[in-house]
């Protein structure tokens, strides 16, 4: 399953999580807590984990067209609810098989 991760810089991960993890539930299965969010699209999960100075982002899909396409979406919501930073930078990365 293809897989990429990203640590986006900013000091208000968590509110960030709280603000997408509400706006997805309406239409989504949405797993939240105060620090992380778990995301299930038809196609893909997104992971959210706020860090004291970032904002941890897994996007997991089947195809490798939809975790581009995740990339996106998670990407332009974000920046959305984050106004005042944005645009956030997004380091994408893939992990490194063992």
């Amino acid at each position: 399953m293809p897989m990429v991760s990203a640590h986006v810089p900013t000091a208000n991960a968590a509110k960030y999580i709280q603000q997408l993890c509400k706006h997805w539930s309406h239409r989504l299965e949405v797993d939240l807590s105060d620090e992380k969010g778990v995301v299930r699209f038809p196609d893909a999960v997104v992971a959210l984990e706020a860090q004291p100075d970032n904002l941890s982002v897994t996007i997991d899909a089947q195809a490798k067209e939809t975790v581009e396409r995740m990339k996106g979406v998670v990407a332009s919501h974000l920046d959305r609810f984050a106004f005042r930073e944005a645009p956030l930078k997004f380091d994408w990365s893939t992990p490194e098989v063992i």
